[in-house]
């Protein structure tokens, strides 16, 4: 198989299930915008296996036989998504090995291991998203690479915790609860629901913590963002743009708890359109 029919596939992934992200990569010069999005249709691959229906014990066969795939590249079958990582490994300096922390990650996921403290929390953060920020870094270059990575790493870890203050309903709703035990205990919260599909626990309490957790993404933003100068100007405003559109997701649950917690917090088109803007011209740092 071609190389460009596997980039096709990886876009169009990354298009219809990862759009947030779609936004910065569309950013970036084609050869880099090709490997980003093979990067991230891998990563969406394995994140959908932890995420499906399936018995566990099927999940994590899956996991594994995924894992087995990507430790025989650059052998790919006809696979497009894999066809197309392989090209782009091929091409850039792109950590292979991190993905495999990805898939550790969903593995954790699927046995349904809890985090009963923040740093806790932050090692699972480090696994399934921090990997990718690292994962990024190989093709976007950088000068010093001792120095970005573990920034790279950091503003993964933001993005993470963005993600599950997002999700704390839809995570609660299948069983999955990613909050530290110590902070729920603290704020004297359960993330359990009453008959009417309700959260049980007394609502300003519920919305502290999440703030609480949100100023924590905070810092982790405020210490992933310091990798842009690293960056060349297209790579940039491609994580600018990502973390942009995440950050204003941050604004919004911490803004309204309660909405964030009774459905899903997004962004309007338009929103993500003039982030990306604002990123490519250099505005958003």
């Amino acid at each position: 198989m071609d190389p460009s029919t596997g980039y096709q596939e990886c876009e169009r992934i990354v298009r219809t299930r990862a759009r947030n992200f779609a936004y910065g990569i569309r950013l970036l010069p084609p050869p880099k915008r090709r490997a980003l999005n093979a990067i991230y249709a891998f990563a969406r691959r394995v994140d959908d296996i932890g995420d499906g229906t399936d018995p566990a014990d099927v999940r994590l066969a899956r996991l594994a036989e995924t894992r087995a795939r990507l430790a025989a590249l650059p052998a790919h079958g006809d696979d497009p998504v894999l066809v197309a990582l392989a090209d782009a490994v091929r091409r850039y300096p792109i950590p292979v090995e991190a993905f495999g922390e990805i898939v550790d990650g969903c593995e954790s996921d699927v046995r349904g291991v809890s985090y009963a403290t923040f740093d806790e929390l932050v090692g699972y953060c480090r696994s399934v998203a921090g990997s990718v920020g690292r994962l990024c870094l190989g093709a976007f270059g950088t000068g010093d690479r001792d120095a970005a990575e573990p920034l790279a790493d950091a503003l993964g870890v933001a993005l993470q915790l963005t993600n599950i203050l997002r999700d704390i309903r839809e995570d609660a709703e299948t069983g999955r609860v990613y909050l530290p035990a110590k902070d729920l205990a603290k704020y004297g919260c359960t993330l359990h629901f009453d008959p009417r599909r309700g959260f049980t626990d007394e609502p300003e309490r519920l919305a502290e913590l999440v703030r609480a957790e949100a100023r924590r993404a905070r810092e982790w933003y405020a210490t992933g963002l310091r990798l842009l100068p690293l960056l060349d100007r297209r790579s940039a405003a491609c994580t600018a743009a990502m973390a942009g559109i995440y950050r204003r997701l941050l604004d919004r649950i911490e803004a309204d708890p309660g909405a964030a917690l009774r459905s899903r917090t997004s962004l309007p088109t338009w929103q993500k359109l003039v982030v990306a803007g604002r990123a490519l011209s250099g505005v958003e740092r």
